[in-house]
């Protein structure tokens, strides 16, 4: 396998609705073609940024379908299958792999603690189920369980396992999986505001749920770590740090911010589902000043 192809900048997809809340495969076209277009190396279809959690089975399958057959042999798709059951989870891994995707991923279970050794044997049933590559999805700050070196280790055993979406906060993480590793696996990036720090201590890459909103300023992120240009690239990270500070400083979730500055660029992928909460009232007109902010980021950095 080709493990070059999970690295770069991977946004993590985004949940299309129409105006009635609906899943809509005309927005999800719309937006994959978007994205693809903007330059990035792959998708990450379904996870946190998919509102996984409050779709149906159907949807998700639908939403993996659509990216597949829309992008499938162009960029590298990873479809995340973490659900609330093995059983559900296995179903869209046997899925995304019917449909052509190159990789899979999961958080673990959700809801009831577990011991460890669930959650291992949840990971490795679903490695199981097909004869596509895993990448985990350590995110302990939705799930309450942080990846732990030993389970690390002992899931290494299996070959399937390629890599870690590591979203905990401490960028050391990155370099204890690295370290407890071997030279071919995959550690991505997740928190968004430490895309820099995460790349110089080890990560490969990175999947994350600002990307999609501005790509163009992660693509430079990247092109600057690569260069050997870490003064621009601690300065774009800055900047890139500002607009997740104001894509989160308004009332509503911010998948809702995001999807209202995609709106004003002419990408229209509809609001949140609830629980999540949308933008109401004066903060509306505020997501116009965070486009532009992220506009006037695209064009300083642009001729770097």
């Amino acid at each position: 396998m080709q493990l070059n192809m999970f690295k770069g900048i991977i946004p993590a997809f985004y949940a299309c609705y129409d105006e009635a809340g609906e899943v809509s495969l005309e927005r999800i076209k719309n937006l994959s073609t978007h994205l693809y277009e903007k330059g990035i190396r792959g998708l990450y279809v379904g996870g946190s940024s998919g509102e996984c959690i409050y779709q149906t089975l159907d949807e998700r399958k639908a939403t993996l379908k659509c990216v597949a057959e829309n992008l499938q042999g162009k960029i590298t798709l990873i479809a995340h299958v973490g659900a609330p059951s093995t059983k559900e989870s296995i179903e869209l891994a046997r899925y995304a792999k019917e449909v052509g995707y190159d990789a899979l991923s999961a958080i673990p279970p959700i809801y009831f603690k577990l011991p460890e050794s669930a959650i291992e044997k949840y990971w490795t049933e679903i490695m199981d189920s097909t004869d596509l590559p895993f990448i985990i999805y350590n995110i302990p700050q939705t799930t309450g369980y942080n990846l732990s070196v030993p389970l690390l280790k002992r899931l290494l055993t299996n070959d399937k396992l390629i890599g870690v979406k590591n979203s905990s906060m401490p960028v050391m993480d990155i370099e204890r999986f690295k370290a407890a590793s071997h030279e071919d696996f995959i550690v991505f990036n997740g928190p968004d505001e430490q895309y820099v720090s995460g790349r110089l201590i080890g990560a490969e890459g990175g999947i994350g749920g600002t990307y999609g909103v501005m790509p163009e300023l992660f693509l430079k992120a990247e092109e600057f770590i690569s260069a050997g240009n870490f003064s621009d690239a601690r300065k774009i990270q800055h900047d890139i740090n500002d607009i997740i500070i104001a894509l989160c400083s308004l009332n509503g979730s911010m998948y809702s911010v995001i999807k209202g500055v995609l709106k004003l660029s002419g990408i229209n992928i509809g609001s949140v589902r609830g629980p999540l909460e949308a933008v109401t009232g004066e903060d509306i007109k505020k997501i116009d000043d965070i486009k532009k902010k992220i506009e006037e980021a695209i064009v300083k950095y642009q001729t770097i």
